[in-house]
């Protein structure tokens, strides 16, 4: 689990990831424009509708454009030039024909602001869904997954990457539609006033699109790097932030800077080169459509003066005209490279990220609150009356009750967090319903692993682990932690207020029931003495309270919760020895009747243990209680009293 401080020889970190798993970004980017794709198929699927109502409206704006270019050619040729040989013109039929184009001007232009409205629903919607599909795959996602991947890396997916794409969902999208539209439009119109013109602007045209291609390959492989790079510089950034007292106490102030502009500048030369590729890209477009326009402008000068191929001045008026917009999409496209790049990198990792295997979870054995009719039979109940039982479906179809008493079993269980480097072995240990054990050794020896195989956070490679005679595969991960309250020795507390994180153990636990709990836990004089008592806001961690304060409230949090058995992970280690004796008793009335496992540092917590286990590089090397592990000097005898004994002492 994030941080544990149950630290072995051979890095926790570094095992797990030769497991296989993945980091972000390993194998991103083979593919960004599928990524892409999916992500056209994703707005589909929920904005159909209105992605149709928007093509139409593109599809209307860009004929009402393309028009008023087709009209020019019927203006001087139809209009001006016989107008200019009468004495007295009429231009009744030319401003019928004016008004007709102002409507249909009106028209587009309603078309284009609708179009753009809707997109932006579109787009907020889109990005809604998304970060929802992300925090819901994150919280279904196993602890090994936080263990492998930097939180600010993960925290870029939902700022940087996501946000990549507003622009290309808003923009950049109903610009392509445009822009293919307006290009197959504008071509059927030029092939329709003159062939030789439209031959030449078709070969200048490939001549840009071959131009945008590579430089689009280049810059999308900087772009991606970018975002790697963004969220190395996130995750860094987060570090700092949370390790900040530890920087200062050992005087690393310049060597933090150093790596943070080591990654700033790798951040900077990947923007350089992705921007200065996909900025040169527009230019180099414009520059070709204006020597396309004066090319055309030649030879339709040549042929209408000579009379050739039947072209007029209006036609020659016309065709430039249209020549401009069938070069421009090519440069708005162009121009939309960028955003299209950085969304596809940016689609690729939130995609990654929602195609993240979830925990595995076989489980059918379900927790559910029980109580005991006149013949001592367990029948299932909707309120909560303090008796817990296993409910256990059958493949025939029969339901059977197992009363929860916290008998746990280790039977010959192996573990390691990569299977090739085992370190757990051999672990044979049980836990009587009701019993206190305690885990004892070295730092590094596995008493945490222990636990966590308890919570099923890790699965084991090799033998069995029941649950009150349940193999803990068979339970459904839900419950089996449901019926285990943990009190961890790194304690987080959320933002709120102190109540708040109290209730966090039971969300619909009474202020009574809170308070309760905090007297249990000896939190709550100290939290009388707060601003506003229990309704005091907790910010950053709790960052305004002691770290033996904040411990307080994770026992607290535990004891409200009110859970069968209980596992408590240094749960005193930031307490004084004064309040830790005041705590103990709360602990002690807390876990009586409730089977508990204890890991401690402190071996006079656990004196009063039904059964102390010492370990040494994951193995339990001595059993027994207090009394009897003193007699044997051993190894518990040379932690607990800081001698070793001498060689046939008995």
């Amino acid at each position: 689990m994030t941080g544990n401080t149950e630290k072995y020889s051979e890095n926790k970190m570094d095992d797990k990831v030769d497991a296989g798993l993945k980091r972000p970004g390993k194998d991103q980017g083979k593919n960004p424009m599928k990524a892409l794709g999916r992500l056209i198929r994703y707005i589909l699927k929920e904005y159909k509708l209105a992605c149709i109502t928007v093509v139409v409206s593109i599809l209307i704006s860009a004929l009402a454009i393309l028009s008023i270019s087709m009209f020019m050619q019927k203006l001087i040729d139809v209009y001006i030039e016989p107008m200019m040989k009468q004495s007295s013109p009429d231009y009744g039929p030319l401003a019928h024909r004016m008004l007709g184009l102002g409507l249909i001007l009106v028209l587009g232009i309603i078309c284009a602001y609708a179009y753009n409205r809707i997109m932006v629903n579109v787009t907020q919607g889109t990005m809604k869904r998304l970060r929802v599909q992300l925090f819901e795959r994150m919280e279904s996602l196993p602890i090994s997954f936080f263990d492998t991947h930097a939180h600010g890396d993960i925290m870029s997916v939902y700022t940087n990457d996501v946000d990549t794409l507003r622009q290309v969902i808003s923009q950049s999208m109903p610009q392509l539609i445009n822009s293919s539209i307006t290009f197959i439009s504008t071509l059927i119109a030029m092939i329709v006033l003159d062939i030789p013109l439209t031959v030449l602007s078709v070969v200048m045209v490939l001549i840009m699109i071959k131009a945008t291609s590579s430089l689009g390959a280049k810059s999308g492989r900087y772009f991606m790097k970018q975002q790697q790079d963004l969220g190395k510089v996130n995750g860094y950034i987060e570090e700092m932030m949370s390790g900040q007292k530890v920087v200062k106490v050992f005087c690393h102030e310049g060597k933090a800077y150093d790596d943070f502009c080591k990654l700033n500048r790798s951040l900077q030369d990947s923007a350089y080169k992705a921007n200065m590729i996909a900025n040169i890209t527009m230019p180099v477009n414009a520059n070709l459509g204006n020597i396309s326009y004066v090319l055309c402008a030649v030879l339709g000068g040549v042929l209408a003066v000579n009379g050739w191929s039947g072209l007029t001045i209006g036609t020659l008026v016309a065709f430039l005209t249209l020549n401009k917009g069938f070069t421009m999409p090519v440069t708005q496209i162009s121009q939309q490279i960028n955003a299209i790049v950085m969304a596809a990198a940016g689609a690729d990792r939130v995609f990654t990220m929602t195609d993240e295997k979830p925990e595995e979870d076989e489980g059918y054995v379900e927790l559910v609150n029980a109580k005991k009719d006149a013949d001592g039979n367990l029948t299932e109940t909707e309120e909560r009356t303090g008796l817990w039982a296993w409910r256990h479906r059958h493949e025939t179809g029969e339901v059977t009750y197992r009363e929860l008493t916290g008998e746990v079993e280790f039977e010959n269980v192996d573990f390691g967090y990569n299977p090739d480097k085992i370190v757990l072995h051999d672990i044979n240990m049980y836990a009587k319903p009701g019993q206190k054990i305690a885990f004892v050794g070295s730092t590094g020896a596995g008493k945490t692993t222990i636990t966590n195989l308890i919570n099923r956070f890790y699965d084991i490679q090799d033998g069995k682990i029941r649950y009150d005679n349940i193999n803990i595969g068979k339970i459904r991960k839900p419950d089996l932690r449901r019926s285990l309250g943990i009190v961890l020795q790194d304690t987080h507390l959320f933002t709120g207020t102190v109540m708040d994180n109290i209730r966090y153990g039971k969300l619909d636990a009474t202020d009574e029931e809170c308070i309760k709990a905090a007297k249990l836990a000896n939190a709550h004089d100290f939290i009388k003495r707060l601003p506003d008592g229990y309704n005091t806001v907790l910010t950053g961690d709790g960052s305004n309270l002691s770290q033996g304060q904040r411990q307080l409230l994770a026992i607290a949090r535990a004891a409200v919760a009110d859970p069968p058995a209980l596992i408590l992970d240094e749960a005193t280690s930031s307490i004084d020895t004064r309040t830790e004796a005041m705590v103990s008793k709360g602990m002690d009335a807390l876990m009586e009747g409730r089977t508990s496992f204890v890991i401690a540092h402190r071996l006079s917590t656990v004196k009063d243990a039904d059964c102390i286990m010492v370990m040494e590089q994951g193995r339990i090397i001595e059993r027994g209680t207090h009394d009897q592990l003193i007699d044997m000097k051993g190894r518990y005898y040379q932690l607990y009293t800081g001698k070793k004994a001498v060689a046939g002492q008995a």
